[in-house]
């Protein structure tokens, strides 16, 4: 073939592959619009679990919680169910002891907003802080190396202060039933990508990282109806405490407790011994 033919198909083939990497994007981008009408109205303050629970007396454990609007329990009934709602009635029973929660998280915060969140988390000097970060990430096409990077951080910031840090990775995007393939499968290959990449990162700055991609993801794509709420995105109540059952176990064992029950996610909320500041 002759040098100006062969520049000519080159031409051709990189003019065809740009075309076509363009139409996936325009399909992409077309349903993510179709995914934004199809979740519902969302609520604008969530349910925050704040305060001191538990017995009165006593020196209380401090417990942190820090990230975005699953952190925050956007879309649960009440704060009980809440995944921090979950975390204090867990360690309280299994502690005997007043839990003094504040809960930091911010809906919409992206892990480049957790150096703020540790800030303000680290005045109270918390014995554990649990961060649920990620999604955010995923939905405004953060790099991933870049997402991990502040991640880790923000852990060594905590864990040079001496607490016990959980993180609770990325869920699995690909759940969400109104994101259709082929925007599916890239909201899920992206999810387990970053929450790998946390997994790595919070081992190496000290932390104890939890896999919400594996351990949740099959269940809430398969229980879709009752584990997320009405806007189709966030949780249920139900499924705020699938969550917070997950990480129960880490919480306990950075504060050196065994659990007192198997699946506390499934007891219906209580009062729980109500705010006492």
């Amino acid at each position: 073939m002759r040098p100006e033919l062969s520049r000519r198909s080159a031409a051709l083939g990189g003019g065809g592959m740009a075309g076509a990497v363009a139409a996936g994007i325009g399909v992409l981008a077309a349903q993510a619009v179709a995914a934004r009408r199809t979740i519902g109205p969302q609520r604008v303050v969530p349910p925050y679990q704040d305060g001191r629970f538990g017995p009165r007396t006593g020196m209380s454990i401090r417990l942190a919680v820090l990230g975005d609007s699953v952190a925050a329990g956007l879309g649960a009934d009440t704060a009980a169910d809440t995944v921090a709602g979950v975390l204090v009635r867990g360690v309280n029973e299994a502690s005997g002891r007043p839990v003094t929660v504040h809960n930091h998280a911010v809906v919409g915060a992206r892990s480049a907003d957790l150096a703020l969140q540790v800030t303000r988390c680290l005045t109270a000097r918390p014995h554990v802080a649990v961060i649920i970060i990620g999604a955010n990430d995923v939905t405004h096409l953060v790099p991933r190396a870049a997402a991990a990077r502040r991640l880790e951080k923000q852990v060594h910031r905590l864990v040079d202060s001496g607490t016990a840090v959980i993180v609770g990775t990325c869920p699995d995007l690909g759940t969400v039933r109104p994101v259709g393939p082929p925007l599916r499968w890239v909201a899920r290959e992206r999810s387990r990508s970053l929450a790998r990449a946390q997994r790595r990162v919070t081992t190496r700055a000290g932390g104890t990282p939890v896999n919400l991609y594996d351990l949740l993801g099959p269940e809430f794509a398969a229980n879709a109806e009752a584990l997320f709420g009405p806007d189709l995105f966030h949780p249920s109540s139900l499924g705020y405490r699938r969550i917070g059952s997950a990480l129960l176990p880490a919480v306990l064992a950075s504060l050196g407790l065994a659990p007192t029950r198997p699946r506390p996610e499934l007891t219906a909320a209580p009062a729980s011994a109500g705010a006492t500041e």
